[in-house]
C-alpha cells in the first residue's frame, strides 16, 4: 500500500492508524527523513510513534553522506522482499517525495553512478541558475522534469551526465514490480495552507531553531541539507539575515509552494484514490475502499456499487472533476 499527498496533509498519522489495523510496517518515502539528526524540520515520526509500528528507511544515513535515489530504491526493494517472505506484514510506503515513490511503485531504472564530491563542489560554486542552464543544454528532457530551483536533482543529473557521457534521461526506464499496489492519496483542499502554517509554528515551539543551531555547530554552515526547506530559512536568520518572524513567514510560503508542486506530481497518477483528511469518517471510508480492493481492516463492512461510486465522486471532487458514474476501477 502506498500513502501519498502533499506535506502536512496528515499522511504519517493515517499510515500509523492503518499499519496498526493491518499489522503492517511503515517504509518512509521522504528524501530528508532518511538522514539522522534532521528531525523537527522534516516532521520525522517521533520515537514513540516509531515504537508503536516498525518504521524503515528513516534515520539510515549520516547528514554528511549522499543517498542517491538508486541507493534508496535498492534498500527499499530489499526490505519489501523480506517482508513478503516473512510473516505477512503489510508494507506501507508513506511519503511526499514523488521520485522515491515512483522508484518503488514504477520500478524506475536508475543509473547507478556513485556521487562525485569534487564535481559536485565545482558545480555548486557556479550557483543553481548556471547549473540549470547547463542541464537545459546537455539534457533538455531532464530539465523539463526538474524544477529550476531543485538544486539536488539538477546536480545529480549533471553528475550522471559528466560521469557517463550520456544524459540521465536516456538511461532511465521502468520495470514495474510484480506485486499488486494500492494507492491512497490524502489532501485537504484550501485548509492545507492553514495546516502548513500551524505545523510550522509547532516546529518552532518544538525547538527547530535549536536544532538548526546544533547542526551548524556540528557540521558547519556549508552542509547541503542545511539549505533545504525549513533549515535554510532558519540558518539565514541565525546568520543575522532578518528576524525570526520573517524566517517563519518564509518557511510557510516556501512550504506552500512545495505542496503545490507535490500536488502537481501526484495528480498525474490516475491510480491514486483520493480522500479528504478533514473528513471525520476518514478511516472508515478508506476502510471501505480497501475492503473493495480486497484488504479487510474492519470486521463487518460490505460495500456495494453505490458506495464505491460515492467514494469515487468524493475523489473526483478533490481533483476538480465533475461527478460521474462509470464502472469502478479495479
Amino acid at each position: 500500500m502506498i500513502v501519498v499527498g502533499p506535506t502536512a496533509a496528515g499522511k504519517s498519522e493515517l499510515a500509523l492508524r492503518l499499519a496498526q489495523r493491518l499489522s503492517g510496517v511503515i517504509l518512509g518515502a521522504d528524501s530528508r527523513q532518511v538522514y539522522r539528526e534532521f528531525d523537527i524540520g522534516t516532521a520525522k515520526p517521533s520515537l514513540a510513534e516509531q515504537q508503536l509500528v516498525p518504521h524503515y528507511l528513516i534515520n539510515i544515513c549520516e547528514p554528511t553522506e549522499t543517498l542517491t535515489v538508486a541507493d534508496y530504491q535498492q534498500e527499499a526493494q530489499r526490505i519489501i522482499k523480506q517482508l513478503h517472505q516473512g510473516q505477512g506484514q503489510v508494507p506501507l510506503l508513506v511519503g511526499g517525495t514523488g521520485l522515491y515513490v515512483d522508484a518503488i511503485a514504477k520500478g524506475l531504472i536508475i543509473p547507478r553512478v556513485a556521487p562525485q564530491p569534487d564535481l559536485r563542489q565545482q558545480l555548486a560554486t557556479l550557483g543553481q541558475s548556471q547549473c540549470y542552464a547547463f542541464l537545459r543544454q546537455v539534457d533538455p528532457t531532464a530539465a523539463q522534469r526538474i524544477h529550476p530551483n531543485d538544486a539536488v536533482r539538477t546536480l545529480r543529473a549533471l553528475e550522471v551526465y559528466y560521469a557517463t557521457g550520456r544524459p540521465i534521461s536516456a538511461q532511465q526506464g521502468e520495470n514495474p514490480p510484480t506485486y499488486p499496489l494500492i494507492y491512497v492519496g490524502l489532501d485537504c483542499g484550501e485548509t492545507l495552507r492553514l495546516r502548513i502554517a500551524k505545523r510550522t509554528h509547532s516546529m518552532i515551539r518544538a525547538g527547530l531553531v535549536n536544532e538548526v543551531e546544533r547542526l551548524i555547530n556540528r557540521y558547519g554552515m556549508d552542509l547541503p541539507l542545511l539549505n533545504t526547506l525549513g533549515y535554510g530559512e532558519i540558518k539565514r536568520y541565525l546568520a543575522g539575515d532578518g528576524t525570526l518572524e520573517n524566517a517563519i513567514a518564509l518557511i510557510i510560503r516556501h512550504t506552500q509552494q512545495f505542496a503545490k508542486r507535490q500536488r502537481t506530481w501526484f495528480r498525474k497518477n490516475g491510480e491514486i484514490e483520493w480522500f479528504d483528511s478533514n473528513d471525520s469518517d476518514l478511516i472508515e471510508k478508506i476502510g471501505e475502499y480497501l475492503e473493495f480492493r480486497g484488504i479487510d481492516i474492519f470486521q463487518e463492512i460490505d460495500m456495494g456499487q453505490d458506495q464505491f461510486m460515492g467514494l469515487k465522486n468524493r475523489r473526483d471532487q478533490l481533483r476538480g472533476v465533475p461527478p460521474s458514474s462509470p464502472h469502478p476501477h479495479g
